[in-house]
């Protein structure tokens, strides 16, 4: 295989980062139980570079270093989101207006089917059935209150729809935590497609045949954190994103194919009847609840292939002061999918972004006041389309409250959105409550509030007075932006440094 771009391969993207000095080489011995994810975990919240650990703890015969923070913020203002840039191979300066415009490109694009190779980089060693111990490799312990260490937190599951004439591969992450020295356990939830179709798996009596890509070429993993339609593979998708077809080759044990450049493969059955305990596991939302342990589905470990001295990519799920890839990733994508949404069904919609300060279930919905204005609609009517649509479809799965803002709003400032909300959202009046759907069970006021956990707790907040609806705005902001003229701004800004006053 030649030599791949940074968005094509785990270990060149690993490389940029050290040239674009965001990455930190940590080279002194360090523990995988808790230690890691410590370091990991105060890097999110510092923007500092992402660790790369060189010596961790119980490795040995390259499994494995560890890299902290792949999709974490920069502390650079330029480049705030140059890691999730350089997944897609963008400038390190775009941002998630840019990433999100990148990701729908691939909407109007034919699928470009990814192409098979005899071999590839994570064929270079093999672990093959009783050889496979996941016990003795320095799995990460992420949080003091999860329930296990967990092995897969960034990479791509990848399953297969049993049934058509053409099979549907899915590519998506789910978490899986060791259970024994070659099984474990992983969370698979519905209306995920995984759940979807391990409970085809379930109907036809049969174990299902997976494998986890470890390390897997970034824009493989964004495309694996999109909440794509159900049919829609993946790997086409990141095709139709590249111009060429991704490399996959096929696993030792099964008939899945997986990219041949990834760091680990790990690949096996899931059962369809045995479980074992799952979690507790500090999740997304800022919480590691101690009552939370379920009983999901075991996965067999037949074999682990990987690169030669691997490389685990880890995320460390926490509160949003220090965003995660559970935010940037996922909260980013979907918001993707919510603007194609609403644009593709007629809403004047400018932009959509899932607020990272919110946890990722708030999501800013800026509209074009003008176009809005020639709808002749308001509030109550506007805001219950916008809900029907997007809570009853899967990009809108994880957002509890749209805010529908003006296009006077930045949209990616939470600031911004949070101005717009206290100040024109009035309470009770302004506020759309929707309780018949889906609801995104993770979010804590759903899985320990009162009321039931699976469907409601869903809102629109309209933070546009009646006034935006024609079109008009009869104010000025009061701030620097906006508050004083042009020459004044200019004058102020050109004597700025030598004001001393930063």
């Amino acid at each position: 295989m030649s030599a791949s771009p940074a968005h094509l391969s785990f270990r060149s993207f690993v490389d940029a980062l050290r040239d674009e000095h965001d990455l930190a080489d940590i080279n002194e011995e360090v523990d995988p139980k808790l230690e890691v994810a410590a370091i990991t975990r105060r890097a999110y919240e510092r923007r500092a570079k992402a660790p790369l650990f060189n010596n961790v703890k119980g490795a040995h015969d390259g499994l494995f270093r560890i890299l902290g923070a792949p999709g974490g913020l920069s502390k650079d203002p330029e480049k705030s989101h140059r890691r999730l840039a350089m997944h897609l191979g963008l400038v390190p300066s775009a941002g998630p207006k840019e990433i999100i415009d990148f990701m729908l490109k691939a909407k109007g694009q034919p699928p470009i089917p990814p192409v098979h190779v005899q071999t590839g980089p994570c064929k270079e060693v093999k672990i093959l059935c009783k050889d496979v111990d996941l016990i003795k490799l320095p799995v990460p312990l992420l949080n003091k209150a999860d329930g296990g260490d967990y092995i897969q937190t960034l990479g791509i599951n990848i399953v297969q729809d049993p049934s058509g004439e053409h099979p549907w591969t899915n590519w998506s992450i789910a978490r899986t935590m060791v259970h024994d020295k070659n099984r474990m356990t992983g969370l698979i939830m519905k209306p995920q497609h995984i759940a979807r179709i391990f409970e085809k798996w379930v109907e036809k009596g049969e174990d299902v045949p997976y494998a986890i890509a470890l390390g897997a070429p970034p824009i493989a993993v964004m495309a694996a954190s999109m909440p794509l339609p159900a049919g829609v593979s993946e790997a086409e998708y990141v095709g139709s994103l590249c111009g060429s077809p991704l490399e996959l080759v096929k696993c030792e044990t099964n008939d899945i194919y997986v990219p041949a450049n990834s760091e680990i493969v790990l690949e096996g059955t899931i059962s369809v009847r045995d479980r074992g305990p799952e979690g507790p596991f500090g999740e997304m939302h800022g919480y590691s609840f101690l009552d939370e342990n379920s009983q999901q589905p075991l996965y067999t470990v037949s074999a682990i292939t990987h690169r030669k001295d691997a490389i685990l990519p880890i995320c460390v799920p926490g509160k949003a002061s220090g965003p995660d890839e559970t935010h940037t990733m996922i909260g980013t994508l979907a918001s993707a999918e919510m603007r194609q949404l609403l644009q593709d069904n007629g809403f004047p919609v400018k932009q959509v972004f899932a607020l990272y300060e919110s946890q990722v279930i708030w999501a800013a919905v800026q509209v074009d006041r003008e176009a809005l204005s020639l709808l002749k609609t308001n509030a109550k009517e506007f805001c219950e389309r916008v809900g029907n649509l997007v809570f009853r479809h899967k990009s809108g799965m994880q957002i509890h409250r749209l805010l529908i803002v003006g296009d006077d709003i930045d949209p990616f400032s939470f600031n911004d959105v949070m101005w717009a909300y206290s100040t024109r959202c009035r309470p009770a009046a302004d506020e759309f409550n929707f309780e018949d759907v889906t609801a995104y069970p993770l979010v804590p006021y759903m899985s320990h509030g009162p009321g039931t956990k699976l469907t409601g707790g869903k809102v629109v907040s309209n933070c546009l007075l009646p006034e935006e609806y024609a079109g008009k705005q009869g104010w000025v902001a009061c701030d620097f932006a906006n508050g004083y003229p042009e020459d004044v701004k200019t004058k102020v800004l050109d004597r700025w440094d030598s004001l001393g006053l930063e």
